[in-house]
């Protein structure tokens, strides 16, 4: 794995780069099996994504990759930075031919098939925008900076309802640099009625823990689902971008859910 490690910039065509890390370790911990709980996908956005027309122009384009959830692995950020970087100087007929050498490369990394999009950069859908529901981040809370992501932190009622919540307040720390990444969680549900200081406590828990982004949502949809008994679920974290790449898991129990698009603070 090149992450934390210094690496030479690659100015040729390198798919040799991408670096699969297989999901069924961190779902084993989580006591999932092959049938999993959730539907959804992990949603990239790359804005450093550009490559050589066939006069030898230089193209950009923001890339949007559809990972699903369901696939045997995921990529690892740097590794599929520094592949995307590889095309910089590669020509290209056209954006369906880059479509096409993507997809063949991210299917054999993840074992699945990537729905992938090139788009402009000044296309509509990057203004970003807000996320619905109630904001939890100015709930007063006492905080030890000690917790860690536990069900047990999660408190509700009997009564049922159905609401969307969101907070800023998601910060998580990457399992090998021990760097942090910041997102903003975003939980539709309808279920037994979680006590939103309880939520927010339970988000702030993963201050200091370490896993990918797909694993931190993995986790609060097995935890959620444990404590709220929902009818319905569906999570969504915006992490910021880091490399030019940013990431947004999403896991819903509805095999119809979509993903949100880009927030504002991406």
């Amino acid at each position: 794995m090149l992450l934390g490690k210094q690496v030479a910039v690659v100015d040729h065509y390198s798919p040799e780069l991408l670096y699969p890390i297989p999901r069924q370790t961190a779902r084993e911990e989580l006591g999932l099996g092959e049938s999993l709980p959730f539907y959804g996908c992990d949603l990239w956005h790359a804005y450093e994504l550009s490559w050589l027309d066939a006069n030898g122009k230089p193209q950009a384009r923001v890339g949007r990759f559809f990972v699903p959830a369901e696939s045997p692995n995921l990529v690892e950020s740097k590794s599929f930075k520094l592949y995307l970087n590889s095309l910089n100087n590669t020509r290209f007929a056209s954006d369906d031919e880059v479509s096409a050498l993507l997809a063949g490369d991210l299917e054999c990394a993840l074992g699945s098939a990537p729905r992938i999009e090139l788009l402009p950069i000044r296309n509509a859908e990057f203004a970003g925008r807000e996320p619905g529901g109630a904001c939890l981040d100015e709930l007063q809370l006492t905080c030890s900076g000690q917790e860690r992501p536990d069900p047990a932190l999660l408190a509700c009622g009997d009564s049922i309802v159905e609401e969307t919540l969101y907070s800023h307040l998601l910060r998580s720390l990457c399992p090998v640099t021990g760097q942090p990444d910041w997102a903003t969680l975003w939980l539709r549900y309808r279920g037994r009625a979680v006590d939103h200081a309880s939520l927010l406590r339970y988000i702030v828990a993963f201050r200091r823990h370490q896993d990918f982004h797909e694993q931190c949502v993995e986790r609060m949809f097995v935890d959620l689902s444990a404590v709220l008994q929902p009818e319905f679920l569906e999570i969504q974290a915006f992490y910021t971008r880091r490399g030019g790449l940013d990431i947004n898991p999403y896991r819903s129990s509805d095999p119809r859910g979509r993903p949100q698009p880009r927030m504002d603070r991406q």
